[in-house]
């Protein structure tokens, strides 16, 4: 049988190394019929670790790139947090959500576009606004203006809030359209006047904990602000 003969060298050999016997310089004889691979003699008891060592890696790679899909949809489900990103897309996305666990949702009446719309308009107003304020009898009146992408918005914001939450707790609220955006006159009881003014324009819009309602209204009714 033909073998393949392969040298080492051993750092730091020293002269009388030489003339030791062949195994323990570090020759290898391999038989011809194996594959031909170049690697360092070691121990057998190493190499058989090795071995195993590498059987055993080799086998969880192939376990993890076999799961790969399920890892990663388990790791996306454990995530250690909650929030969807930017907050109409969060708002959009727990709707969403919500509708789509439900089997009992009726997909015909769904309408996220119009949801959508109110929330850039929620934001355009919030952001984009300019409100002043002026004191009269018994209330303040917010003058809120804006440039022409600005205006239609501050006037469905207005106009809706205004007409969702007039009357409650004794707070009325009177609209009316301008040419640059919307008037909003709220009137509420002495006591509350303090509140009012501290509230300002953009913290009377936000009173209530209608809006969650009023989103999954539009979503699920297909409605939006006229």
């Amino acid at each position: 049988m033909r073998s393949y003969v392969l040298f080492f060298t051993l750092l730091s050999l020293s002269p009388s190394a030489a003339l030791l016997p062949a195994k323990a310089q570090g020759v290898l004889t391999i038989p011809a019929t194996e594959p031909f691979q170049t690697y360092i003699p070691e121990d057998e008891e190493h190499m058989q670790n090795m071995g195993g060592s590498e059987m055993e890696h080799s086998s969880r790679m192939q376990h993890a790139e076999g799961e790969g899909g399920m890892k990663m949809g388990m790791d996306m489900q454990m995530a250690p947090v909650s929030e969807a990103g930017q907050s109409a897309f969060a708002a959009i996305a727990e709707i969403v959500a919500t509708l789509n666990a439900d089997p009992n949702t009726d997909w015909s009446k769904v309408n996220i576009a119009a949801l959508r719309e109110h929330l850039r308009d929620m934001d355009i107003v919030t952001l984009n606004s300019k409100a002043s304020a002026n004191d009269v009898e018994g209330g303040i009146e917010f003058i809120v203006t804006g440039d022409e992408n600005t205006i239609p918005s501050i006037q469905r914001m207005v106009a809706a809030h205004a007409q969702t939450m007039s009357g409650k707790e004794g707070w009325n609220y009177t609209t009316t359209m301008l040419p640059d955006g919307a008037s909003m006159v709220v009137n509420v009881p002495a006591p509350d006047m303090a509140k009012l003014k501290a509230l300002g324009f953009y913290g009377v819009l936000a009173l209530g904990a209608h809006h969650q309602a009023h989103h999954w209204m539009m979503a699920t009714k297909g409605g939006a602000h006229n």
